[in-house]
């Protein structure tokens, strides 16, 4: 039976006083939890399978509650997103349910709450790759080392900067309501497809080279573990979520 594995985790970091960051594995959510243990995930491989991390805009209020909502909803819409389109359909309904969450045309103390998404629906013979915002995917399967395949919507950084704290595009974050252009993209999909999804609390502090080399020398769990771990010795900065996906055959 073919099958798709995913090895989760979500925790604070070290210096946020709460985790404003959410998680979508198939239909099950995990939401303002602290988890320093991966969680593992198995499913057949067949209905579309949406993995997906959300993280509340820092700065705002309501970015736990902004991170839930969006999560719910795509884990309730995964077995439905089939295409480019459903997807960008239903990323373009959750920027509405955040506004309107908010408080709508008459905002009240959640105004301008907002958070990015990423993540990927699998296929039996293609996966799509999604994101608002600068949560990342990255393939992490061949020799060419780890590739980002989703689109960053911020700044460019400058020669030697690592991190930058703004974002051009979200899903809600402005007091009146704004489209999205969600990023979409198809990638073919092979037995033993891995792929790493997070949100920029893993990685901001830690650098891709180091997220290669972890990705490379471990298995999923012991991966999601060890890229926590460094995030961890860089300080955790700020609150951490990824998800390992691998495609098997076996």
């Amino acid at each position: 039976m073919r099958y798709v594995a995913v090895s989760a985790l979500s925790h604070p970091g070290l210096l946020r006083e709460r985790n404003e960051d959410s998680l979508v594995a198939g239909p099950w959510t995990l939401c303002a939890t602290v988890t320093e243990s991966p969680q593992t995930f198995v499913f057949p491989l067949g209905t579309p399978l949406v993995v997906a991390v959300a993280d509340g805009l820092g700065g705002h209020p309501g970015g736990d509650v902004a991170s839930a909502l969006v999560a719910r909803r795509i884990a309730s819409l995964g077995p439905a997103l089939s295409s480019d389109d459903t997807l960008r359909d239903a990323l373009s309904a959750c920027n509405r349910a955040v506004y309107e969450a908010a408080g709508g045309d008459e905002p009240g103390e959640l105004a301008a709450m907002g958070t990015t998404v990423a993540g990927l629906v699998v296929q039996p013979d293609s996966l799509l790759v999604f994101n608002v915002g600068d949560s990342r995917v990255f393939a992490a399967s061949g020799s060419d080392g780890l590739r980002q395949v989703s689109v960053d919507d911020s700044p460019p950084l400058e020669p030697g900067q690592r991190t930058t704290s703004i974002v051009t595009q979200c899903l809600g974050g402005s007091p009146s309501y704004r489209p999205v252009r969600p990023h979409v993209a198809t990638e073919s999909l092979s037995p033993g497809a891995r792929y790493l999804v997070c949100t920029d609390g893993l990685t901001d502090p830690v650098p891709t080279d180091v997220l290669d080399e972890v990705m490379r020398e471990h298995d999923d769990g012991r991966a999601a573990f060890e890229l926590w771990k460094a995030a961890i010795e860089a300080g955790g900065p700020d609150n951490i979520t990824l998800a390992v996906v691998r495609v098997s055959d076996e």
